[in-house]
């Protein structure tokens, strides 16, 4: 299979070298400074579960330059989602199919819109990866879990392919037919734990020394549970009480990638988590104003 990963940051580095070890046929689509640091260094992994070299990862920078391919996992931020439709267009107009493994749920109508249904897998993943000053992957927990499933009933045939690679990949992968109950469930559980997080600016580990901290991230799970039903996704309360379970294990020190990124005084994905989520509670009337009160409080920190 022909992998095109759009970017090599930590998450896509990662993958990617993961397919790759595995057989897959990758290529890395990145800008020219990345291009130069992956040509000088290659790419390294240091992991939990085990190391992995691509001394010459194959590197491009013109989209133009990219024959067949089969799939483009694509895992940018939220705010950069905008800047890679042209491009997500050429690929799929070769026949590639796109799996996006952003957080949040608008992406996917953004990009079926553009692409058409037929062309955006669903996708979504959970690991925690940085890259070093050298550019390469260092993958510091236990987890690097990859679910994935179709979203039209024209992607069996690659959803298949796909899951014959990363089944034989070092990867933990999912393969599910109900990947938008899945979306949504991450969605819920992103948004009280960056939410909080950020807001508050402290890792978890102080939030849960304070009931009354923690009472807003459980309201925001709890929102954001009326607003999946509200688009008929089933998030159940048990679905609730799991995220809620999640939030008191994690370790004391532990926090979300967008606190991360205001620590760094780097660009927020705000808009794209808990503003989609006031903007399809519009559509739908409701009121979400714990939602609205993490939005808020975050806003001023939101610009790099």
């Amino acid at each position: 299979m022909h992998v095109v990963v759009l970017g090599a940051g930590a998450l896509g580095g990662y993958f990617g070298s993961r397919w790759e070890e595995a057989g897959a046929d990758v290529t890395y689509l990145v800008r020219d400074k990345r291009a130069k640091q992956l040509e000088d260094q290659g790419l390294k992994v240091t992991s939990t579960q085990g190391n992995y070299v691509t001394r010459n990862p194959r590197v491009v920078t013109d989209v133009h330059d990219i024959e067949n391919p089969e799939l483009v996992f694509v895992s940018v931020k939220g705010y950069h989602l905008a800047g890679t439709l042209e491009t997500l267009k050429v690929l799929a107009d070769k026949g590639a199919f796109i799996l996006p493994v952003l957080n949040g749920i608008e992406h996917i109508n953004v990009l079926q819109d553009y692409l058409g249904e037929e062309s955006v897998i669903g996708g979504l993943s959970f690991i925690v990866a940085t890259l070093n000053d050298d550019g390469h992957v260092e993958h510091s927990s236990d987890f690097h879990k990859l679910i994935f499933g179709p979203l039209n009933s024209k992607q069996s045939e690659i959803c298949q392919e796909f899951w014959d690679l990363s089944s034989k990949a070092k990867v933990e992968t999912t393969y599910s037919d109900s990947i938008l109950q899945e979306l949504w469930k991450k969605y819920l559980f992103i948004n009280a734990f960056s939410g909080i997080t950020t807001a508050a600016n402290l890792p978890i580990g102080p939030v849960r020394d304070n009931k009354d901290t923690l009472k807003v991230a459980e309201m925001v799970l709890n929102e954001m549970q009326q607003l999946a039903n509200s688009y008929n996704i089933e998030i159940t309360n048990e679905d609730v009480a799991e995220a809620k379970s999640n939030l008191q294990n994690f370790g004391y020190d532990a926090t979300s990638s967008m606190h991360q990124d205001r620590r760094k005084g780097q660009t927020l994905e705000l808009d794209h988590l808990h503003g989609g989520a006031l903007r399809l509670a519009k559509a739908k009337g409701l009121n979400m104003p714990f939602t609205e009160a993490v939005h808020g409080i975050i806003k001023p920190f939101e610009g790099a």
